[in-house]
């Protein structure tokens, strides 16, 4: 995580974009009385707003970690990709 100020940012701003979209770097703009902003990827943005939408439903969430209980445990079955399944 990168900390600049505002007039870095202001100053540098092509190159700070580049840092967060690049290198995938989140920034966090420092600003007077505490008002700080943290800049991310859309990419970034995403992919967290995805995560919350899978955690953030109950159900979701129960069978995200049943399944992670069952990896885990071992119970899982491995398959390759280009076997002919009959769904019969």
């Amino acid at each position: 995580m990168l900390a600049v100020n505002y007039m870095m940012l202001r100053d540098n701003m092509k190159s700070c974009m580049d840092k967060v979209t690049d290198d995938y770097e989140t920034m966090i703009v420092t600003r007077k009385n505490n008002k700080n902003v943290v800049i991310i990827s859309e990419e970034a943005y995403n992919n967290m707003m995805e995560n919350l939408h899978l955690v953030g439903n109950k159900a979701n969430y129960d069978w995200l970690m049943e399944s992670k209980k069952q990896l885990e445990q071992g119970n899982f079955s491995a398959h390759n990709l280009d076997e002919e399944y009959s769904y019969e």
